[in-house]
């Protein structure tokens, strides 16, 4: 029982399921008296049994209702905290459990759950292959500074980062390849964007060059805008969010480069050395200038990741590109063409002070018939927050776990 209101004679009750609201009508003249009374003294969250007849109603939730002939309580319900009246997010995150119930939060959850399909279904239409990555890893993929290390045995272990360099191994054998999993950042970070705990898709594909990576990326933000619009128009409403904005997502994404940013920024008085990456303001100043996603290429080699490949005509940056989310949410994508020359990334391994014996699977990767690749990983979390309007990534994961939030 999601509420309750009484005009002496009828109560009128709003049920809630997992496809929505329905309006009871529990009468006086149709229930037993023992029924009658039981409605009357209903707490909200109470479970029920109610049997009736549906009748079309257009004043009510789902434009149906429910008058009733009988009902029956299944699961009490006293004193429950989260009422109809406004509480203050810490409350209601020490109560994510229950705070899953309202309203707002199914809405959240149903666009995921449609995002992740579409993300796979895209996938799996462009001759992609799922193919799990560990969790459990001996090496860092993002960063040795954001690891989560773990007990493992003997020998210290540590929760994923990526998937990446596992797909890169098999992307050799099935040359299309993604994974789909949680990943895991010790980031200290306390902000509206960042999670310990998120979950990401990551494809990789052989013989995939730069401009095949963010063509595919642009088909994927396509796609999985597309179907929220068709499948989740109803949710999107409940959010209030501007669905007119999500239309305007279409191909081509206009492109910036890194230095073309930094000017950008230095015009906006958010100036930033070269060579340094890009923080959430940054990101977010720039996102808003778009009305669809951007593409932010050609970041110097220092800022990024070991794996990057540079770009022939410019060795200092690399052949990457992260994809900003528009009005103002910043980085949903990165990605990558990768290093495909032995001796080249066994010296940024050697530059990035990695322990060289951890990384030999890897490298014979590329002394065993090394090809061009390139792959990206796409943030869930960080694109529900943006598919929905949300102003704190916190509520685009059931239960999010933050710097300093583990409970429940």
């Amino acid at each position: 029982m999601y509420n309750i209101r009484s005009s002496g004679s009828v109560q009128f009750i709003l049920l809630r399921d997992g496809t929505g609201l329905v309006q009871a009508v529990a009468s006086r003249q149709a229930l037993s008296p023992e029924s009658f009374a039981l409605a009357k003294r209903l707490t909200q969250e109470a479970s029920l049994r109610l049997r009736g007849r549906v009748r079309e109603d257009a004043r009510s939730p789902g434009g149906v209702e429910l008058e009733v002939s009988d009902l029956e309580l299944v699961g009490p319900s006293q004193d429950y905290p989260i009422t109809l009246k406004e509480h203050g997010t810490a409350f209601l995150m020490e109560h994510r459990h229950l705070w899953l119930r309202s309203l707002r939060q199914t809405a959240i959850l149903r666009v995921r759950a449609t995002i992740v399909k579409a993300m796979r279904d895209y996938m799996d239409g462009q001759g992609f292959t799922l193919v799990d990555a560990p969790i459990l890893t001996p090496a860092a993929v993002e960063g040795t500074t954001t690891l989560f290390p773990v007990e493992y045995f003997n020998e210290t272990a540590y929760l994923s980062q990526s998937g990446q360099l596992y797909n890169e191994a098999t992307c050799m054998a099935l040359e299309r390849v993604y994974c789909f999993g949680p990943a895991f950042r010790a980031e200290k970070s306390n902000t509206r964007r960042h999670l310990t705990e998120l979950w990401m898709m990551e494809p990789e594909a052989a013989f995939f060059t730069y401009e095949d990576n963010l063509r595919l990326q642009e088909g994927l933000i396509c796609s999985i805008v597309e179907q929220v619009l068709t499948h989740r128009s109803r949710e999107l409403e409940a959010l209030q969010r501007n669905s007119d904005a999500l239309r305007k997502v279409m191909a081509p994404f206009p492109r910036i480069t890194y230095d073309d940013a930094l000017q950008l920024l230095a015009e906006g008085g958010l100036e930033l050395p070269w060579g340094e990456d890009l923080g959430a303001p940054q990101e977010a100043f720039l996102s808003c200038r778009y009305e669809k996603p951007v593409f932010l290429t050609h970041f110097p080699v220092a800022c990024k990741a070991f794996y990057m490949k540079p770009d022939p005509l410019r060795p200092e940056v690399t052949l990457s590109a992260d994809l900003l989310a528009p009005e103002g949410y910043g980085e949903i994508i990165g990605g990558s063409e990768r290093i495909d020359s032995l001796e080249l990334l066994e010296e940024r391994i050697r530059q990035h002070n990695l322990p060289m014996e951890l990384y030999r699977w890897y490298l014979d990767l590329r002394r065993f018939g090394s090809v061009p690749h390139a792959g990206f990983g796409i943030g869930v979390e960080r694109t529900v927050a943006w598919i929905c309007g949300l102003e704190h990534i916190r509520e685009s994961i059931p239960f999010p776990r933050m710097l300093e939030k583990m409970y429940p």
